[in-house]
């Protein structure tokens, strides 16, 4: 029995990751073959050939991105741009959602922008309990009129979901900038601490 327990984790570890991986290609390429459906019933793939090939959304997508892309960063884009944020900011409900969403994916893409700076090593929920943070910025607005010392936005994600989690801000004292990069963080957090980063080093935040 003790033979048998041990082959199936075994298994188990070896087929988990695979099988989640190929799920989530498949979910990913099914979604962006929907956009297939913009075009006009002649033009579609799966009716010239007369069979579906999985994938074909995923080129269109791509090059629907490089146009507007290109599109984007040229004079006559940012201008349409320019007049598009205008029109949507107008609209009383959609400016909402829009300006909300669209300071989100501009912190997230943009070239200059950095999303989560470092990762820190700081005490949550409660004094004595540890767990890792990422670093956003620094307080802004009217919040920096009550906050007397330096203080730093962090991000706490949960796991192993690391899309949510909680906003906070604390002091630059009370957290420690660990050595590792961003990525190796986060990779240590969605594992629940079973991927240990090659430097798991830390040095209090100047």
């Amino acid at each position: 029995m003790a033979a048998i327990r041990k082959w199936l984790l075994a298994g188990l570890l070896v087929i988990v990751p695979v099988a989640i991986t190929v799920w989530v290609l498949n979910w990913i390429v099914g979604t962006l073959d929907q956009t297939l459906l913009i075009l006009p019933t002649q033009w579609n793939p799966d009716k010239l050939l007369g069979f579906h090939i999985p994938g074909f959304g995923v080129l269109l997508a791509l090059a629907i991105l490089l146009v507007v892309g290109a599109t984007a960063t040229n004079f006559f884009g940012r201008k349409l741009l320019d007049w598009s944020d205008a029109v949507l900011h107008r609209i009383p409900v959609v400016r909402s959602i829009y300006s909300g969403v669209k300071q989100v994916s501009d912190t997230l893409f943009a070239e200059n922008g950095n999303a989560f700076r470092k990762a820190v090593l700081l005490q949550w929920p409660r004094e004595g309990v540890w767990t890792i943070g990422f670093v956003t910025g620094v307080p802004g607005g009217d919040v920096v009129n009550y906050l007397r010392d330096d203080f730093l936005s962090v991000y706490v994600p949960t796991t192993p979901n690391p899309t949510g989690g909680y906003f906070v801000m604390l002091k630059k004292s009370d957290c420690i900038e660990l050595k590792m990069s961003v990525d190796e963080a986060f990779k240590y957090v969605v594992s629940m601490g079973v991927v240990i980063p090659g430097s798991p080093g830390a040095a209090a935040v100047k």
